[in-house]
């Protein structure tokens, strides 16, 4: 199974990277278990970023979209993915 990772900003940065395809041998996989293995592909700075240490947790302010929609309206972090899904990380949006 192919699903394919966005990236935004601080992460492209991290990452090297605007997209990047990850393959699974499973036919679903969760939001979570995407984020463990990008966590450990690309290590501490991808760590940081992403999770909230204290909280153990993933932070509050980065939004994941499947195929455009919030993960919040669906299963949040367990939501999951099939072949072809598009999984983007975004940061959160400052204005003013």
């Amino acid at each position: 199974m192919h699903i394919s990772v966005r990236f935004f900003t601080v992460l492209r940065e991290i990452t090297g990277k605007k997209e990047e395809i990850l393959v699974f041998k499973e036919e679903k996989t969760k939001i979570n278990t995407i984020l463990k293995r990008l966590s450990e592909e690309y290590g501490k700075r991808f760590i940081e970023y992403v999770y909230n240490q204290k909280l153990e947790g993933v932070r509050g302010n980065l939004q994941f979209l499947v195929n455009g929609q919030s993960a919040a309206t669906l299963k949040g972090l367990e939501t999951i993915l099939v072949e072809g899904d598009v999984l983007a990380i975004v940061p959160p949006v400052g204005g003013g």
